[in-house]
């Protein structure tokens, strides 16, 4: 096969027709195909050998650690760069002589989508012997789950039982991570390049703007509206958050970081359990302000849940909390205050608020594009509503806008970039599948394709329960596919028929048309509920493509494995 003229040597031509952007993102692609397909070379000035830095990201914290770290390295003399876990091949993994792993763990207990193959590879009876290979893993969780970290757990486990010789004890980070990751950077520089890794913090997400969880942008709630109709059993809403003077610029594809604040009617009912003075000083500030913006008062952190199980005497509920097997089962539909009040105990102050979690930022896919909305980021969000006894309660930063905030009232936010995940080439296909509040940041691409007359052919798969009330951005999507904009827009409306139907449906009837797409070059982008639609949806893409493609089960996983490295099969899933 003779060699690409446009990219040859894996380099990009001077003449070669792609616009500025295009260019960029190759120039990116092609530098870690190159990183990933060969050890680094270390240059003239080089002090140290090199050093491969790898990560596995859903949310990007991984990966801006990871540029961090790599930009330490090479400042100090060991030549790095940051490569997704999945494009290394079992050959460029037994050449590295020097790895460092930063990697997520998604859900609860597994590997990130950039990781998963890389996963497979270092499982597999194939895997390469690593005994010339020392490596330090850095792995980010939630103590939230019980499997807290397992990804980066596992690739540290796997690693040393194929021989690799450990330059660092693994580092567990929290969803608090930046001190202790910056800790570990510093250590991996010292060891790895014998030097100072300079500012040890690592940056956030955000490299746009000085915003982050810590310094959060005040943005105005200028607009909010109902989308689902009056018959829905959902409350889906659309908000604008005007960026005003903040400078961020974000693109199609990103996520907004929300910082939200506890409903004050919660607040006020755990102060009464505690029996404490509302005004009681805590710190700099009053019990009241704590328990409603610096710590989670409606999700039972695991270290409040084993101090219950030890000391309540509710038999049942010591029982439940003290077996894995029936603990979530016995908490669904329970929120702490609940808790508290089954096990009939109340805290001191201080003991109360150490076994809080701290307050979280929630993220939301963004559902605007900045060539049609650049002063304003939408958000479509589910507000989560439930009860607890005879109190009603929901999910903290879906009600704290709906509810608590009214047009012209502000709320912290920072942006959540996602490298990784936006649309295609203008000239290339696109398939889109996102139901319910999954549809988010199609309607940002969609947006975006129509503002730069994009020629691509456009293909979305959108369905929920009932097509009268939950067709969400019903007129535009309707509008869209009447002017071509979507080439394909196939709805699946689960309950409006005998029948349930839903998008996997409509891509085992289409499986032909899916199958066809994708060998033509297709992006295939999935949005939504990872429980189960995204696993669905998936088992519905093997099956089309062994199906239609005239293989079986090991060449449509082995079709899959090659649209995850060529990024053309990219999951947001939540």
């Amino acid at each position: 096969m003779t060699a690409d003229p446009i990219l040859t040597g894996l380099d990009i031509a001077a003449d070669a027709p792609f616009t500025p952007e295009q260019r960029i993102w190759l120039s990116g692609y092609l530098a870690g195909a190159r990183s990933a397909a060969r050890p680094a070379t270390p240059g003239p000035d080089a002090a140290h050998p090199p050093v491969h830095v790898l990560y596995g990201t859903e949310t990007g914290n991984a990966e801006s650690i990871a540029e961090a770290v790599a930009g330490q390295l090479t400042a100090a003399g060991a030549p790095a760069e940051p490569v997704e876990l999945d494009q290394v091949t079992a050959d460029a993994l037994a050449a590295m002589e020097r790895v460092v792993v930063v990697c997520s763990t998604y859900g609860d207990g597994e590997m990130p989508d950039d990781a998963d193959l890389f996963r497979q590879l270092i499982e597999s009876d194939d895997a390469p012997r690593l005994g010339a290979t020392t490596f330090a893993v850095c792995a980010l969780g939630d103590t939230a789950y019980d499997d807290f970290c397992a990804a980066g757990r596992l690739i540290d486990a796997r690693l040393e039982a194929l021989g690799a010789p450990r330059a660092l004890e693994r580092v567990d980070c929290d969803v608090m991570w930046e001190d202790q990751a910056g800790q570990w950077q510093a250590a991996v520089v010292e060891t790895f390049a014998g030097g100072a890794a300079g500012s040890a913090t690592a940056r956030t997400p955000d490299e746009k703007s000085t915003w982050d969880r810590r310094n959060p942008f005040a943005a105005v709630l200028a607009h909010s509206v109902r989308l689902s109709g009056p018959g829905s059993d959902k409350e889906i809403r659309h908000h604008e958050l005007a960026l005003a003077d903040s400078g961020i610029t974000y693109a199609a594809g990103d996520a907004l970081n929300v910082l939200p604040a506890n409903d004050p009617g919660l607040v006020e009912a755990l102060i009464e359990h505690l029996g404490h003075d509302r005004d009681t000083a805590v710190g700099d500030r009053p019990l009241h302000e704590a328990l409603t913006h610096a710590h989670e008062i409606v999700t039972p952190s695991k270290d409040l849940l084993a101090v219950l199980a030890e000391r309540t005497a509710d038999d049942e509920m010591r029982a439940a909390l003290g077996d894995r097997g029936t603990r979530d089962a016995y908490l669904w539909g329970r929120d702490l205050l609940e808790l508290l009040r089954r096990a009939r105990l109340r805290f001191e102050v201080e003991e109360f608020l150490g076994l809080l979690r701290p307050l979280q930022h929630r993220a939301y896919s963004i559902s605007s594009s900045p060539l049609v909305s650049p002063d304003r980021i939408h958000l479509t969000v589910a507000s989560v509503r439930y009860s607890c006894g005879d109190r009603a309660t929901g999910g903290v930063c879906s009600t704290h806008l709906a509810d608590r905030l009214t047009t012209g009232d502000t709320t912290g936010v920072f942006l959540q970039p996602n490298t990784t995940f936006r649309p295609p080439a203008d000239d290339v296909d696109m398939i889109m599948v996102g139901p319910g509040t999954g549809v988010a940041p199609f309607r940002a691409f969609l947006q975006e394709r129509e503002a730069r007359g994009a020629t691509g052919r456009n293909w979305l798969l959108f369905g929920d329960r009932h097509r009268e009330h939950d067709f969400l951005y019903e007129t535009e999507l309707t509008e869209w596919a009447g002017s071509g904009l979507l080439t394909h827009l196939d709805l699946a409306f689960s309950r409006d028929q005998a029948e349930k139907v839903y998008v996997q449906t409509r891509m085992r009837e289409h499986g032909a048309r899916l199958h066809a797409w994708l060998a033509q070059g297709a992006h295939l982008y999935v949005c939504g509920d990872a429980t189960r639609m995204a696993r669905d949806v998936d088992a519905a893409l093997h099956a089309a493509v062994a199906e239609h493609g005239g293989t079986d089960a090991d060449g449509a996983a082995a079709f899959v494995a090659d649209l995850k490295r060529e990024k053309r099969y990219l999951r947001d899933v939540y």
